[in-house]
């Protein structure tokens, strides 16, 4: 019926016609979206050429921790945090915790008996961290916004070594905040923090990255809020133009955020899988089993590009402070992994489903 049929009805019909209509009508239901858990905040800091993201962990047990930022690592998983003010320094010693039986109970923290030793540091695996097997709460966030995981393994450490040189690190210096799939190397009972919560029946578990704010990157770290997305909705795994990669089991450290993809740079078509890494502070590694010398830089001005197995593909130009880049031949490495660094982050999204076992990737 059109507009101007309707304008010289009889008064009474369009008042009949009125109320029938408001009588039969049917209101849409109001479709509310789902949102995400929670948004936090990170924070950015730079020295010299690196670049490392800090997540505020505000309280582990029962004792406050707001001193302390742990980096946040797509590259490993698990919480690892010194126990220097967190447990009694009576209790730390330089040959480990002073526990009698299978486990100890102090400031909300449960420390058991089972130690081991993480290895880092690259080629030479010089960095060795020592510590204990613990449980406790977790307060991720501060005063910007915060939210608390139920009770969680964590690797609590008493001692950092460089085994080259006999030095022990400060204490703090190597805490890390590892948000990736599958289980820690360090102890199979710990998985990423953000894995932990138990969440609506609408919302899956994992987190999405939002594209780093390249110029917050500065000598003293700067609080950038709304970085990092904690539990997806389906519009984060159906409508936001992630492209999706299936992740690969291993019978030991579950599943690998490693991706098949093909590297290209001066003319050379590399085949390998990817890790992209933001805890790897400035330079990508690629390897490449055809390098003709153990590492070596490529020089600035080169273009890299990726295309994964999925079809997400990235460039990038080579800089003297943005994107280093080294190749190296897996022989020397001894790791077959290429990995981007923190760099490819401030250019893309990122996005891990622990419920589904896989990770996004976009452009931005």
């Amino acid at each position: 019926m059109s507009k101007h049929f309707l304008k010289y009805l009889p008064a009474l019909f369009l008042l009949v016609f009125a109320a029938s209509c408001k009588k039969d009508a049917k209101v849409p239901p109001t479709v509310t979206q789902p949102s995400n858990f929670a948004k936090l905040g990170l924070y950015e800091q730079v020295s010299g050429s690196n670049r490392r993201v800090f997540i505020a962990v505000s309280k582990i047990g029962t004792v406050s921790t707001t001193d302390y930022g742990l980096v946040f690592d797509t590259g490993s998983t698990g919480l690892t945090i010194d126990a220097s003010g967190i447990i009694p320094a009576s209790m730390i010693t330089s040959s480990g915790f002073q526990i009698t039986g299978d486990s100890v109970n102090v400031n909300g923290i449960t420390i058991t008996s089972q130690t081991a030793t993480l290895t880092y540091g690259g080629v030479d695996g010089s960095i060795k961290e020592y510590g204990n097997l613990a449980y406790a709460p977790v307060t991720i966030g501060d005063g910007n916004g915060n939210v608390t995981t139920p009770r969680i393994p964590i690797f609590l450490y008493y001692k950092v070594v460089n085994v080259n040189t006999g030095t022990q690190l400060a204490a703090h210096s190597a805490d890390v905040f590892g948000v990736g799939p599958g289980v820690s190397a360090t102890a199979r009972a710990i998985a990423s923090p953000l894995s932990y919560f138990k969440l609506p029946d609408n919302i899956t578990s994992g987190f999405r990255l939002a594209m780093l704010n390249s110029t917050n990157f500065s000598a003293t770290a700067t609080y950038t809020a709304g970085l990092l997305y904690i539990g997806l909705t389906s519009d984060d795994l159906n409508a936001s133009n992630f492209i999706m990669h299936p992740l690969t089991y291993n019978a030991i450290a579950g599943y690998q955020p490693n991706i098949k993809s093909t590297i290209t740079y001066n003319g050379q078509n590399v085949p390998g899988t990817i890790l992209f890494d933001t805890g790897t502070p400035a330079t990508t590694i690629i390897e490449n089993s055809a390098a003709t010398s153990n590492s070596a830089a490529l020089p600035a001005n080169t273009v890299v590009s990726i295309t994964t197995d999925q079809g997400f593909s990235y460039q990038y130009t080579t800089g003297t402070d943005l994107n280093l880049t080294e190749v190296q031949n897996p022989s020397y490495s001894n790791d077959r992994r290429t990995i981007f660094s923190i760099d490819f982050f401030l250019s893309n999204e990122y996005l891990l489903d622990y419920t589904n076992h896989r990770i996004g990737l976009k452009n931005n």
